[in-house]
């Protein structure tokens, strides 16, 4: 298939070209039409309690979304007719249910003023509406104004995160570049990773537009793909141009040295780019909306990029490749010719590890358990405005409500519908339990009781969602259903916990399953399986210990909330085992080609490591750049997502590939390579070869 596929390229790079550039228009003109689609929902668990309370209270409801303003003055009673004046102007605006009284805080400094919207409003006219509310109440003189909550707040922190994800990008890809012209010292074999970027991108907009047709798709996903699609694409394309350099320097022609480097590297990207996919389907098992949304557009991507790497790719090289130098067979150093061999640091670290094996395997092992310590009591929730960087808006109104207000006072509320056939003392029971900072109920035409308790602490913190279970253990067979973001982070947990092993299993099969075909062996998937874990734990317990306890947090403009946000350590583990496997799998190429030439395994561990270790120490670079520019924002779900891929990355690629790695299989010897024989038949006879 390769092979195939290594001859189109080299016999009709025109027309290969052309294919990928009707791609390139179709993802930037339709593709884009995604954006127009998406949907801003992170923690409904479709088809949960708290979805069918929600969309229960919709009907029952009169009221929909609602907003808060607070105003601070020291003179707030000489404010008082203009605070009026502005509240009946927002009263006016076609769409406001209500602006009830104001409620003034204990010092006289505050006063906090709900807005609460009518039913039936479109998500674009609710959005639109706030945004009107706002500008109105900002024009309040002489006083401190900050406007946010329900579609606000979510306006406000999906624009922070779509703003630090297209600044992080703008930082990276010049970084990258430059890098990419050190690596390879020319301008056109630096450009090649870009151009397979770019079009991965595109192709992932088209998919995800395929998605949009027949599902929802997260706002979410883009910002995945497009930070995922730059990542792998440079990955991918560094590995192809260094092989092709190196096939240049015996192949007699450029459309030969294209042939060798599509069956030998290719079959590396093929593999890892299918792993790499499975890890990420892994989060289409979960029913909802957020993680099924990255699983496809995160799939998408790598296929595209994949393909793109062992189609596009290989045709640019045909038509551009003979002015790329070829790989020179002795290192330069300043200039002048050196003696050494190519790789010969990653050499001697393969020596190292093969010779104190045990030592090195005891040692990073003890080492990356240390680090993932903090991870066994990582805790995650939806967050609030904390996640955001002081001085805006959201962060403002949270700050001073804070200050001014009792505990509870301008949360979201733990809401209960209570239906009419329910014992008479129900409610009475359900506002006796603790954790309530106060309950306010109305009933509605039919009987129903509309219950709003506010709990202590944060939204979703351990009150809010004990309370929720409270409720829900002490209603029996009660008809009584409960909702609210408290709700719906308590029906998220408790599908994680159902869905995960079932997602696990997949994934750890299929990826068994691939490393088999690939390497042909029983024993190494199991290694690779371990290792990589350890290295996903390690970066997972440095998060948690920064974000969830504060440590050095400040560092990164950012603070300890107590919990790790409920986006980040889903994308970290898909996309860091994900990644991790490439690097694996970039490695064990070689190796395998050495143990299949000598038989030496020895031989395999640091010839293999000598061959693949730069390619991999500048994946890891340039992937590391990709992430670690995510850190520059200042939107706390980001800054985790940044840390922990950075970390995984570079934990992966030097401490675990360059001395575990080596270590461990020195330790298997021969064995590395073993399979039952008729495993090993079944191998040799179907599985995909150079």
């Amino acid at each position: 298939m390769l092979s195939a596929l290594a001859r189109v390229a080299t016999r009709r790079p025109l027309t290969v070209i052309l294919i990928w550039l009707l791609l390139l228009v179709a993802g930037f003109g339709l593709g884009t039409r995604v954006f127009g689609d998406l949907e801003g929902s992170v923690e409904v668990v479709e088809g949960s309690e708290s979805q069918r309370t929600e969309e229960l209270l919709d009907r029952l409801s009169t009221e929909g979304a609602s907003i808060q303003a607070i105003v601070e003055s020291g003179d707030l009673p000489g404010l008082r007719s203009e605070i009026r004046e502005a509240a009946a102007d927002v009263r006016e605006l076609p769409g406001v249910a209500d602006v009830p009284e104001g409620m003034p805080s204990e010092d006289g400094r505050a006063l906090l003023i709900p807005v609460e919207f009518g039913q039936g409003l479109a998500d674009d006219d609710e959005e639109e509406l706030a945004e009107e509310v706002a500008e109105r109440f900002h024009e309040i003189d002489g006083a401190t104004v900050h406007v946010s909550g329900g579609p606000l707040l979510g306006v406000q922190l999906g624009g922070q995160a779509q703003e630090d994800v297209a600044s992080a990008e703008i930082i990276s890809l010049p970084v990258v570049l430059i890098v990419l012209l050190l690596i390879f010292g020319g301008l056109r074999a630096a450009a090649l990773p870009l151009v397979v970027t770019v079009s991965g991108v595109a192709g992932a907009f088209l998919a995800l537009y395929g998605f949009s047709l027949v599902t929802d798709v997260s706002v979410y996903a883009v910002q995945v793909t497009t930070m995922l699609g730059l990542g792998l694409a440079v990955d991918y394309a560094l590995l192809i141009v260094v092989r092709f350099r190196e096939e240049r320097a015996t192949a007699e022609s450029v459309e030969q040295a294209v042939e060798r480097t599509v069956a030998r590297a290719g079959r590396t990207v093929l593999f890892s780019g299918l792993t790499v996919a499975v890890c990420l389907t892994g989060l289409m098992v979960f029913p909802n909306l957020f993680l099924r949304s990255m699983g496809l557009a995160a799939a998408a991507v790598v296929v595209v990029d994949m393909l793109a790497a062992v189609t596009l790719l290989p045709a640019l090289l045909t038509k551009f490749g003979g002015k790329i130098a070829p790989s020179s067979p002795r290192k330069r150093l300043f200039g002048r010719n050196s003696e050494r061999e190519p790789g010969h640091v990653f050499a001697r670290l393969a020596r190292f590890s093969a010779r104190r094996p045990v030592a090195v395997t005891v040692a990073v092992v003890a080492g990356l358990v240390l680090l993932a310590l903090p991870a066994t009591r990582m805790t995650m929730n939806l967050g609030d405005a904390r996640q955001l960087k002081q001085g805006t808006e959201a962060r403002e109104l949270y700050d001073a409500v804070r200050a001014h207000y009792p505990e509870g006072t301008g949360l979201d509320p733990v809401s209960v519908v209570i239906m009419p056939n329910a014992e008479p003392d129900c409610e009475r029971k359900i506002r006796a339990l603790e954790g309530i900072a106060r309950a306010e109920s109305v009933k509605t035409g039919n009987g129903t009781t509309l219950l709003d308790l506010y709990p202590k602490g944060t939204v979703d913190g351990a009150q809010a969602t004990g309370l929720v279970e409270q409720i829900r253990d002490l209603r029996g067979a009660e008809p009584v259903h409960v909702t609210g973001n408290a709700a719906h982070m308590v029906d998220f947990r408790a599908m994680l916990a159902e869905r995960a092993p079932w997602a696990i299993v997949i994934v750890l099969v299929g990826i068994f399953a691939l490393l088999f075909a690939f390497t042909g062996s029983l024993l190494i998937p199991v290694r690779t399986i371990l290792t990589t874990l350890l290295s996903l734990g390690a970066a997972l317990g440095v998060v948690t210990w920064v974000f969830q306890d504060g440590h050095l947090a400040g560092w990164l403009g950012a603070e300890g909330l107590g919990a790790l946000s409920l986006t980040a350590p889903p994308l970290i583990i898909a996309i860091a085992f994900g990644l991790a496997m490439d690097y694996e799998l970039f490695i064990l190429a070689r190796m395998r080609e050495e143990w299949l030439r000598s038989g030496d395994h020895r031989a395999a561990v640091v010839t293999g490591l000598r061959q693949s270790g730069r390619v991999v120490t500048c994946a890891a670079l340039l992937l590391a750049i990709v992430f670690g520019a995510f850190m520059t924002g200042s939107f706390s779900p980001i800054l985790q997502i940044g840390l922990g891929l950075t970390l995984a990355v570079l934990i992966d690629a030097t401490v675990v590939r360059m001395l575990l790695v080596p270590a461990t299989m020195t330790l298997l010897g021969g064995r590395a390579w073993w399979a039952p024989r008729r495993l090993r038949r079944a191998h040799d006879r179907y599985g995909l070869k150079e």
